[in-house]
């Protein structure tokens, strides 16, 4: 018997496209307000810190190395998700209840492991990315102090992937609202009453989401059905942690891996200067909205091929994720159209320095009217792990994005070294990345269609499925 209540989507029964929009949106908002809580700290630093431009770029400096570090963890909360979607269609509460119980113990035990390696070793790692000397001291500190953090943010980030395995994406989006009104306070009372600068927004960041984490972990405690916490269910069980590293290993390797290429890219960044680091902080705010559109797509498509596939309704998987290209092609395609065409006034709001500007507005417009590109691949990667395929969409992933990407900026960088030169390795290797997956994705739909109809294909079983 399938799993539905009244707050989780109905994802293996009717139409489709509706359910997936229904889905997506609280997603989609989320990870949009996401940015601009995330906007309003650099917006804060920008208007009112007294280092200015420097402090903006301190933290933009930052966003790279934070996630190579984290996204192996990050990755496993992907498996999360995907095994939570899997319960759900099969209709095993029980398996689903140990999922929940081992994910909230892997987010706290890795939370502090990940906080002695970012507290430890932030200036050695900023060092390594030849971040600017001016903005070395400012960087360190912001980072030391996030990472103090992470085991919460490693909380929240595991308690929200529950709830949306199991269709719910509206409550995640209250929490986040709740947390983000608090960061957005925090912000202002830090920075323009206590003049802390990086350091008060780090602090901001992190307090928001434990208010964010603590209200998640509260909804699974309150929960009566798959996504239930259980003091029983507090540890950590053999088989469900190497079926969540199965597939959730995978996806953080590629996050870490696919982190080190844009740490190698701001670390190309780097070397154009300040200006040309303040710069990319402010235009990453505007075209990172386009990706977090379409991103929330791509995990509705993770939940929707997962649960099918769990309930054993092949033509739903194939359907499910033919929708997903579908929505974030016009996801892209409008999104990206639009901070395109508002770039420069965009860009200026967040300085006042002529050629800042301008290089902030050639980042924009390059990836903003090409990333629906992007969103092709998210979708085809996160269709593969919905289906067991996660080392495929790794692979994938390594070598149509990663190796060009370092491809690109020992070669092309190289004779011309110039930011358009640079910003232009994104969508060549997003449509490379694209193309590979195609054929690729074909044959897994066929293999997935030959296991189900060997196991019986009757869109009802309540068998459970070991990766």
């Amino acid at each position: 018997m399938r799993i539905h209540t009244k707050k989780s989507a109905n994802i293996c029964d009717g139409p489709i496209l509706k359910s997936m929009i229904l889905y997506a949106l609280p997603l989609i908002a989320t990870n949009l307000l996401q940015l601009l809580f995330n906007a309003a700290d650099v917006a804060v630093l920008a208007l009112f810190a007294e280092g200015g431009d420097g402090a903006v770029a301190a933290v933009g400096a930052t966003g790279s190395l934070i996630q190579l570090i984290i996204n192996v963890f990050v990755g496993l909360s992907v498996g999360t998700n995907v095994l939570v979607a899997r319960c759900v269609g099969s209709g095993d509460t029980e398996r689903s209840r140990r999922i929940v119980g081992c994910s909230v113990t892997v987010s706290v035990l890795g939370g502090i492991a990940l906080l002695f390696v970012g507290v430890f070793g932030a200036r050695t790692f900023l060092t390594w990315t030849q971040c600017d000397a001016e903005v070395l001291d400012m960087a360190t500190l912001y980072l030391k102090i996030y990472f103090l953090g992470m085991p919460i943010i490693m909380l929240y980030n595991f308690s929200t992937a529950v709830l949306r395995g199991v269709g719910d994406t509206f409550r995640p989006l209250l929490y986040l609202i709740v947390g983000g009104v608090v960061n957005v306070a925090l912000n202002v009372l830090f920075v323009v009453g206590f003049k802390k600068d990086v350091e008060g927004v780090a602090i901001a960041t992190v307090s928001s989401q434990g208010v964010s984490a603590a209200l998640a972990i509260i909804a699974l405690c309150k929960e009566e059905g798959a996504a239930k916490l259980t003091k029983k269910h507090l540890r950590l069980y053999g088989r469900e942690l190497a079926d969540m590293a199965k597939i959730g290993l995978p996806s953080g390797l590629q996050g870490s891996l696919f982190s080190i290429s844009n740490v190698l890219v701001q670390s190309s960044i780097n070397v154009f200067g300040k200006t040309a680091m303040a710069a990319n902080t402010i235009a990453s705010q505007y075209d990172t909205c386009t990706y977090q559109a379409m991103y929330g797509v791509s995990l509705a498509s993770t939940v929707f091929v997962s649960q099918n596939y769990g309930a054993k309704r092949y033509d739903r998987v194939k359907r499910s994720a033919l929708t997903a290209l579908g929505l974030t092609t016009a996801t892209g395609l409008i999104f990206g159209g639009l901070i395109a065409l508002f770039a420069r006034p965009l860009c200026s709001i967040m300085t006042d320095d002529a050629q800042t500007t301008e290089y902030a507005v050639t980042r924009t417009v390059i990836i903003s009217v090409t990333y629906f590109l992007c969103g092709l691949q998210e979708v085809f990667a996160y269709s593969l792990r919905g289906l067991g395929k996660s080392m495929t969409a790794m692979f994938v992933v390594l070598g149509g994005t990663c190796v060009f990407r370092i491809i690109w900026l020992k070669t092309v960088l190289v004779k011309y070294h110039t930011l358009t030169a640079l910003y232009l390795l994104y969508p060549a290797s997003w449509l490379l990345t694209a193309l590979i997956f195609v054929p690729i994705f074909i044959v897994c739909l066929k293999d997935a269609k030959k296991k189900l109809s060997a196991d019986g294909s009757s869109g009802g079983s309540s068998q459970s499925y070991s990766l």
